[in-house]
């Protein structure tokens, strides 16, 4: 069989107009964001469709800008964060989409939002660190519940006596916040300004909230600590 009688089945299917393909190009792009269930990067995107059709990644990331115009007054809206692009339902339909589930989550407790913003602001973190800020013993389930989500991760240890694990955070908290970086942060209010504290962790809380579905249940109020740091060894820790 000669190279012209290939069937055109197993070419890729692309108009041979520049603009057409750019129009192509948005729609395939929106079909993989709408697909994917992580964002997906620039390098990803480029992986997935340089060879075939042939776009570098000026292509791409103007093809996601019109792509982000075109979405402007839809429900739907394209967000960049720190693991990539996705397409998500705007912040003020939140309440709508939340119907889909029939429980609510659990609100996060104070204490794992207080050691969550510790480890966001003063990374890399000990646990003993957190603990001298907070003047109260931290639950290991508050580490393990940051951990299982994939909020924090383990970054290294500590080179002092018993090498304590550091932990710092990760793209998912990122993506989870709408956020691109750590420079994109709010400004860390003064930890002996107690209505700037309380009024930053529930701005935390509230936008960690949106996404706490996806867990399952731990964190909630019924785990904050009890127990000063200086307690004696065998009072309980909650």
């Amino acid at each position: 069989m000669s190279q012209d009688s290939v069937p055109d089945l197993i070419e890729p299917a692309l108009p041979p107009v520049d603009e057409d393909r750019g129009r192509m190009l948005e729609r395939v792009l929106e079909a993989l964001l709408l697909a994917s269930d992580q964002p997906l990067s620039i390098e990803q995107l480029q992986r997935m469709l340089g060879n075939e059709l042939g776009v570098s990644k000026k292509d791409l990331r103007d093809a996601l800008s019109r792509l982000d115009a075109a979405l402007a007054d839809r429900a739907a809206e394209l967000r960049e964060v720190a693991s990539g692009f996705r397409i998500q339902v705007r912040q003020e339909y939140g309440e709508w989409v939340a119907r889909l589930w029939q429980e609510k989550p659990p609100r996060l407790s104070r204490a794992l939002l207080e050691t969550l913003a510790l480890i966001c602001y003063r990374q890399p973190i000990t646990r003993g660190e957190i603990e001298e800020v907070r003047g109260v013993a931290l639950s290991p389930n508050i580490i393990r519940t940051l951990l299982e989500r994939g909020w924090i991760r383990e970054v290294g240890v500590k080179e002092v006596p018993g090498r304590p694990s550091l932990f710092g955070t990760t793209h998912q908290l990122l993506d989870d916040l709408n956020l691109k970086s750590l420079d994109d942060l709010p400004s860390l209010p003064e930890i002996k300004d107690p209505q700037q504290l309380e009024a930053a962790l529930q701005r935390l809380g509230e936008q960690l909230h949106e996404v706490s579905h996806v867990a399952d249940g731990a964190g909630a109020e019924d785990e904050d600590e009890a127990r000063p740091v200086d307690a004696p060894p065998d009072a309980t820790v909650h």
